[in-house]
């Protein structure tokens, strides 16, 4: 819930307004959508039956939910914007941190031309007419939302609970029904009862966890949360976990209307699950269920690269226009910036290229800001800390060598996309040293 009065943040200009319930909005509203229409049929095509598929998801949420218990701590302790920006450059320095920011944002920018051209294209399949303009509507549903952005964090912050509520509400209503009205599956279409290859229960972990992407969406406004110390933690664990359930019973939900095998070969197991429930309708239902999962998702994603930028932009690493605040508590310079470079990607396409690439980068970073973790347990170990990984070192480990495999899996089984990833790295390292000489070069002009 939003706070009436406004507390003015003790840097940088950004207001304290939000609680647990932005918090928890935030994590749902980024990570629950598409993914997990689609990734069902994914899981069950590397697993035999429906207990190891419901194993996995399981398995995935719970060290999903670790780890936000070890980066809540960090949130905790380092109460600042910017996320995985903050922790990096507190724990190994400018140069690190830099690359970081610098790749988290890329990062955000990219999925912002992704959700916006999904939007589009449900759009289009819902509206026929609309088919061949995309782009346009991607465009116009990216602007309508960086327009709600200049409106302060106040309306942006309402509409992404009130967006989530209605996004969760649509999901239940789905589940529900396919669990009353399910028919019954012919003994004969069960699964067989052989256990899952080791090969393909790794593949299907590794799925079900990049389903769980956005939990750590909280981390990046600790710094507008009046009470970060207390909301943080109760966002990030409330927050895993609710979509912890909500992924559950999606999955419960398909496999009572679809034999194990029928759901392997699905690419869009809830579209064929609502298609044997409704019929020919059945598609539009998921068609729109999908259109309404993304706007809390684009409005929660412009929020969190405007917060990236801002960071870096205050710490004088990059333009420090983009450290400028509204009175409404936008970071309108920085929201503009991502708003630009997000449309740039739409319009040319690049965003698509641009995803493949990043993918690298989300596993790189959540490395860096575990080893942050250890680092900074050791080097500082006064600095108070209001919440503490629990198990830690041993949940912290776990969660690292989670985060590694995965990272060395990325960069093995896509070597040109991790290629790309490290040139769009070292991109930034120019950028960064010609906007300190170019101010330093003001400075010098003006004394």
């Amino acid at each position: 819930m939003l706070n009436q009065t406004a507390t003015p943040s003790s840097s940088g200009g950004l207001i304290r307004i939000l609680g647990v319930g932005f918090g928890l909005a935030v994590i749902v509203g980024s990570t629950l959508g598409i993914g997990i229409l689609r990734t069902p049929g994914l899981v069950a095509g590397q697993l035999p039956n429906p207990t190891a598929i419901l194993v996995v998801w399981m398995a995935g949420g719970l060290y999903t939910l670790v780890g936000a218990v070890c980066l809540a701590e960090l949130g905790t302790m380092l109460p600042k914007a910017g996320g995985y920006y903050v922790y990096a450059r507190q724990a190994f320095g400018d140069a690190v941190g830099f690359a970081v920011g610098w790749t988290d944002w890329l990062t955000y920018c990219a999925v912002l031309g992704y959700v916006s051209i999904a939007i589009g294209e449900f759009t289009a399949l819902l509206v026929p007419s609309l088919g061949g303009y995309e782009k346009a509507v991607a465009i116009l549903a990216l602007a309508a939302l960086s327009a709600l952005q200049l409106a302060g964090l106040r309306v942006s912050s309402r509409f992404q609970e009130i967006a989530t509520v209605v996004k969760c509400g649509a999901f239940l209503i789905v589940v529900l029904a396919a669990m009353v009205f399910a028919p019954g599956i012919p003994s004969g279409l069960g699964p067989a009862s052989q256990a899952p290859s080791f090969s393909g229960l790794i593949v299907a972990l590794q799925s079900v966890v990049i389903t769980y992407g956005g939990w750590q969406s909280a981390l990046y406004f600790s710094e507008e949360d009046r009470q970060p110390d207390l909301n943080l933690p109760r966002s990030m664990i409330g927050g895993v976990a609710s979509v912890i359930v909500v992924y559950l019973l999606v999955n419960v939900a398909l496999l009572s209307v679809l034999p194990v095998a029928d759901l392997a070969r699905s690419t869009l197991p809830a579209a064929d699950a609502a298609q044997i429930l409704l019929g020919g309708r059945g598609r539009e239902i998921i068609t729109v269920l999908s259109i309404v999962s993304l706007p809390p998702m684009l409005n929660a994603i412009l929020m969190i690269g405007t917060r990236i930028l801002f960071a870096i932009g205050r710490d004088g690493l990059l333009w420090r226009r983009a450290a400028s605040v509204t009175v409404r508590g936008t970071p309108a310079a920085a929201m503009l910036a991502t708003t630009l470079v997000a449309l740039a990607l739409i319009a040319t396409g690049t965003f698509q290229r641009l995803v493949a690439v990043v993918a690298f980068f989300l596993a790189a970073n959540y490395v860096v800001c575990c080893l942050a973790l250890f680092v900074l347990r050791r080097r500082e170990p006064e600095r108070p800390r209001p919440f503490r990984a629990w198990g830690y070192p041993w949940s912290a480990a776990v969660v690292l060598a989670g985060a590694a495999a995965f990272l060395v899996g990325a960069a093995a089984g896509d070597s040109m996309n991790a290629a790309g990833a490290l040139a769009l790295l070292a991109l930034g390292f120019p950028i960064r040293w010609t906007w300190r000489i170019w101010v330093r070069g003001l400075h010098t002009r003006s004394a």
